[in-house]
Formats: structure tokens, sequence, C-alpha cells
């Protein structure tokens, strides 16, 4: 038995041998750096799907025309996405943009410096002669020539480029609209009334009131509202130290789910140098509101502790203070509230006006008389507010004038002064006579509207301090 000799493998140039291995190399590598298409494209479609199909076509179409424009290399990572989602793209037909079928044409154009109605409609191509029928087809329709910068107005066009429907909002609550008709274009005003819900607001004072009141998201007007409820006990030139805090529940109006105003303050506490101060809002049977502590005493006193909000002490009372100009010990049986001209100056309570006018170094003065007792002064205004005149009667917190330099002064402030059965007397140190507290008839009802608000305010307070802890 013979044995066949065994085919010896063909024999291929070394030269061969080497560059077979350098292709397949070569193959290998680029498996490795060039991902297939299937991949690339699972990765654009999640981008993608976020817009809207006519945004995805365009966009389709324009990575499409770019890769066709061009084959440089790009270095930034953001480009390289880009660039995936064109590669994918263009493997795939891109579909036709679907045509919108021609109706009506909505337009918007915002009022800018100079803009009337006419150059407004201009802007949206519409003639000089449809702003005079506009105009002569209502007596309303007059308000639209009544701009403000910003304000935006929306126009309804036809196929034609006529308009039909021209729009606009007023305010959060009004809005004005013209829609043509068979005898032409008829005004509609709509006003949308706000729905009343009642919001919690805590802050910290660190710097000033305002400052910080606004920081923590209460508005200016609120702000003074608070400062009027707690000003008989707290003054807000002297007493506020940082630390300290207040807790407000308060009104806000809301119309088409967005905030478009505030109301009444329901209840507040304000802690000033470690005591704390409480008020609630409270509206008897015969609808007269004020306010008053959580257990039914008035918040209000016959005196506001001072007349200029947020000012600064300049001079206090004193028996022995020396004239900043005559330079010479002459009693200041007053207090001096330093604050920019022109500052309201408000009455301290309600009374009788014995003078509105010249007083020798007061410069232009107001003196209220209050009941048989007490009297109060206003000194170096620079003018009288609207309707104080002597012998006029004025309310508490009406204002009766505004800070000045008039008389002896030195700059803008004011001089306040304090009388008792015709005795001078510091009125930072007077003790103040109270208003009436809730009447007997009204107690039960007073708690049942209090004692919901407190605890309310409470169990926010914990809820924002438990947050915080966090």
């Amino acid at each position: 038995m013979t044995t066949e000799p065994s085919k010896a493998p063909p024999l291929y140039p070394k030269t061969h041998l080497l560059a077979a291995s350098g292709i397949a190399a070569l193959l290998s590598l680029a498996l490795l750096v060039f991902p297939s298409s299937d991949v690339e494209a699972k990765r654009t479609t999640l981008s993608l799907d976020l817009e809207s199909p006519i945004e995805q076509l365009t966009q389709d179409q324009d990575a499409s025309d770019a890769q066709q424009a061009t084959t440089a290399s790009v270095e930034s990572p953001f480009a390289q996405i880009e660039d995936s989602a064109g590669d994918t793209k263009t493997t795939a037909q891109a579909a036709p943009v679907p045509q919108v079928a021609k109706g009506p044409e909505h337009r918007e154009v915002i009022v800018a410096k100079g803009d009337t109605l006419s150059t407004l409609f201009e802007k949206v191509g519409l003639p000089a002669a449809t702003v005079n029928d506009v105009l002569a087809s209502d007596k309303q329709a007059k308000q639209f020539t009544q701009l403000k910068r910003g304000q935006k107005l929306e126009f309804e066009l036809s196929p034609e480029g006529q308009l039909t429907t021209l729009h606009t909002n007023l305010s959060d609550l009004e809005s004005i609209t013209l829609t043509k008709g068979a005898k032409g274009f008829a005004f509609n005003r709509v006003t949308t009334k706000p729905v009343m819900r009642s919001a919690y607001i805590h802050g910290v004072i660190n710097s000033s009131l305002s400052q910080s009141a606004a920081r923590a998201g209460l508005s200016h007007s609120m702000t003074m509202d608070m400062a009027s409820v707690f000003g008989y006990d707290i003054d807000f030139a002297q007493d506020i130290r940082q630390g300290d805090e207040f807790d407000v529940i308060y009104e806000q109006k809301v119309a088409n789910g967005k905030v478009v105003g505030t109301g009444n303050i329901l209840s507040a506490r304000f802690t000033n140098r470690g005591k704390t101060y409480t008020a609630v809002r409270y509206t008897n049977k015969q609808g007269n509101s004020s306010y008053y502590t959580a257990d039914g005493n008035s918040m209000r006193k016959a005196f506001i502790r001072t007349p200029v909000d947020f000012a600064r002490i300049s001079s206090r009372f004193s028996m022995g203070r020396k004239h900043p100009i005559l330079n010479k010990i002459r009693a200041h049986k007053g207090v001096d509230y330093a604050a920019p001209r022109g500052t309201p100056i408000k009455a301290a309570g309600d009374g009788k006006v014995l003078l509105a006018g010249r007083r020798g170094g007061y410069g232009n003065t107001v003196i209220i008389q209050h009941g048989n007792s007490y009297r109060t002064l206003y000194g170096h205004m620079q003018g009288f507010a609207k309707g104080v005149k002597t012998g006029g009667n004025v309310k508490q917190g009406q204002v009766i004038g505004y800070i000045g330099t008039t008389g002896l002064s030195t700059g803008p402030h004011l001089h306040y002064e304090f009388q008792v059965n015709g005795v001078h007397v510091d009125p930072l140190g007077q003790k103040l006579p109270m208003a009436d507290p809730i009447a007997k008839a009204e107690r039960a009802r007073f708690l049942q509207q209090s004692q919901p608000l407190m605890a309310r305010m409470d169990q926010e307070r914990a809820t924002m301090l438990a947050s915080a802890k966090r």
C-alpha cells in the first residue's frame, strides 16, 4: 500500500503576503472607526422626534444639502452630532414638505417707539385706506389708536389679504376686538373677572425692609400695607433690625391661570427685636374692615407711630440741643425725620386742621387738633397736599404735605411735634391710646375667621422650616 504524498501549499511572494495583511488591518480599523448607519439612525431619531414634522423635514433637507456641499472634517463634538444626523438622512430619500392649505393668516406686531396705527397696518401689508375704514366703523374703534410701547396687536387676514379681525389686550384682564361682518367692523370688549385665592410669603430682614420684602416676593404696595398694619406698634424708621422676620397671608388675583394682582393682607406676623406682633383682617357685619390682634384687640390706635414711611431719624426730642443754624442751645421739642424732598407726610390721627400755612422758622406748617387733649405739628414742608387747608378735617394716614426745607432747615426733613394737654412730649416714647376692640357680639364670628388663618400661618412656617433642613 502506497501513501500518496501530501500537496504542498501554494507559494506566494512575500510582498503579496504583506500587502494582504495590511489590507485586512485597514478593514478592521475602518469597522472600528465608522459605526454602521443603523446605529447612527437610532440616535438621530431620538433627537428629531422632539421637533414638528415640518421642521424635521426642513432640517433633513438642509442636512442633505450640507452633506453634498462639503466633505471637510469637523472637530467640535456638537458639530459631529450634527454631521451624523446629516449622514443618516442622506441615506434615505427626503420626503417633500407638505403644502399648507391657503386660509386666514395670523400676524402679530409689537408697538415700538414712534409707531402709529397706520405704520402698524403697513407692517402687515394693509393699505392706509383700511385704517380709515376701521376707525370709521365704530366710535369705540378709536381705542386702537391709544397705543403703548410694547403693546401687541394681532391681525387676522383673509386669503385675499383683507383685514377680518383686529385684537389687542389692554391689560391682563381686559381686551378689545374688531371683527368684520356684513355691515362692517363690530367692536367688542371683554373684561375678565379675576378669581381670588390666598397666598403665603415669608421674609427675613437682612438689609432694608423694602429690599428684603421685594427679595421675598412681596410687592411694593403690599410692603406699604404691611408697614401700615404694624405701624402703630413698630417704628419702621428706627426699630427695624437685621434678623427681623415676617409672615404674610394675602389675596392674589388670578385670571387665565396667571397672577394679575394682589388684594388685601388677610393675616400677618412680624417679629421685631424678638417680639412678635400678629394682625388679622376682619370685616364686621356692617361691612367695615380693620386689623386686630389674634385675641381681638384692635391694631389701630388713635395715632400712627411715624408720619413718614421708612424715613431716617436725624434729630431726636431734646431739651438741650444745639440748634444747627442759630448755633445756640435751644430745646428741640420734636423729632426730625430725614427723607428725600417730596416724600409724603401723613396725618398721625383724625382731627381738625388749625393751621396750614407759614409759621416762622417752621416754614410751611400743618397743625392738627385731635380731640381735646392731643395736638401734632408738621414743619418745614415743601408744600401742602390738595384739599388740606386751615379749618378743614383730616383722617388718620391721609397725606397732608411733602418733605421740604422751608424755614430754618439745613436739608429736606420733617419736624414733628406731639403735645398732650399743651405740653410737648417725646412722640417716640409716648404711649398711644388704643382704638376699640372687637365688639362682644361679633367675637365668636371673629374667632371663626381668625383661628384658621393663624393655624395656616403656623403650618406654612413649619413646612418651610422643615424643607430648609432637608
